[in-house]
């Protein structure tokens, strides 16, 4: 492989792998506007393009409660059986063209019971729109797995019966399991029962940690509640000074613990300053399992092959960081072994050398 000249036609073809993606977070633009016409709910804009525009104006505001606002229009058109379809058939058909071979969708079904559905049925709903999908992606001939992670709120009080769902469904597509909200504040360990539940019956999960809150919530998304991935986990440079990692963060480096990471997302939220001075690339030099994801692609305006690209025009990346960040995230998807040495032998490391 070489190190030289890599431009976004050749990102574009390298096959990829996210970790960490909402699903309330990836709509189309065009698809916002014409669900929200058929249930009545008021846009800022009827303008798909306009649309786009402000969703990443709010996002960059530096307004927390714009940015938390945007995601109300999105969950206005996912209430219902059709609105659910669509937003999941069409979010395995954008990773499919962005060239994601593998790929795991995160939401919190309880967001998804406004318009009567209960979380069993958003489950199942959802489901079905990503099947539809991904029979479509592959009969487009970009085929693209996709597993799905059920969020419980860590603010409210339903987590232990998306945690109950994820047992449940986890032989028909539901992969592990999340929680997701405000961070600080709202400690994993306040809902260590729901962990205990998973532990015991063998469904993988990640937490949102290190992000809004510091190294505790790394410490006990880990160490309390048992994580196996975290999520974001920028926070954790906070435990290396001068190269040199702290107990903390040498045993995340130590045992492999993965971290999706979000670059624009993390730029959005004030957890980094700079493409180039985010902490992915000082995680992935000094050894960490770092992975790239897009956290919310209609919200940031991003896709896997933007991520990619901006890690290559502004903090210097090669195709051989591209493919270790790749390669990272299939080792860490919550899939079984066979399918994901499979997925590496048979997709990933042939198309990163059919792209050079």
């Amino acid at each position: 492989m070489t190190a030289t000249r890599v431009d976004t036609d050749v990102v574009r073809r390298l096959p990829k792998a996210v970790l960490h993606d909402h699903l309330d977070g990836g709509l189309r633009p065009a698809t916002v506007v014409d669900l929200a016409a058929a249930v009545g709910h008021t846009l800022p804009t009827t303008d798909a393009d306009e649309l786009a525009a402000w969703y990443f104006e709010a996002a960059n505001s530096g307004d927390l409660v714009r940015y938390i606002a945007t995601f109300e229009h999105t969950l206005a058109v996912m209430q219902n059986r059709e609105g659910l379809l669509r937003v999941a058939e069409e979010y395995v058909l954008d990773l499919a063209a962005d060239g994601v071979v593998y790929a795991e969708v995160r939401y919190a079904p309880e967001l998804n019971t406004r318009g009567g559905l209960s979380m069993r049925e958003v489950v199942e709903t959802v489901q079905e729109g990503l099947a539809a999908g991904m029979a479509k992606a592959a009969a487009a001939g970009t085929p693209v797995r996709v597993g799905t992670l059920l969020c419980g709120m860590r603010m409210f009080e339903r987590v232990r019966e998306a945690a109950d769902l994820a047992v449940a469904y986890r032989d028909a597509g539901v992969v592990g399991f999340d929680i997701a909200g405000a961070e600080d504040g709202f400690p994993p360990a306040d809902h260590l029962a729901a962990f205990e539940h998973l532990r015991r019956e063998n469904v993988p999960f990640t937490i949102h940690a290190g992000e809004a809150h510091g190294l505790p919530s790394i410490h006990q998304a880990l160490q309390v509640c048992g994580a196996q991935r975290i999520g974001h986990g920028v926070r954790i440079t906070e435990d290396i000074v001068d190269g040199k990692l702290g107990r903390l963060a040498g045993w995340v480096r130590d045992r492999r613990v993965p971290l999706e990471m979000c670059p624009t997302s993390n730029l959005q939220t004030g957890c980094a300053d700079s493409i180039a001075g985010h902490p992915i690339t000082a995680l992935k030099d000094l050894g960490f399992r770092v992975t790239l994801n897009t956290d919310n692609r209609l919200v940031s305006g991003t896709t896997m092959t933007r991520e990619m690209s901006l890690l290559v025009e502004e903090a210097g990346w090669t195709v051989e960081d591209l493919r270790t960040v790749t390669v990272n995230a299939v080792k860490s998807a919550f899939i079984p072994f066979d399918e994901r040495r499979a997925l590496l032998e048979d997709v990933v490391l042939p198309g990163y050398a059919a792209a050079l």
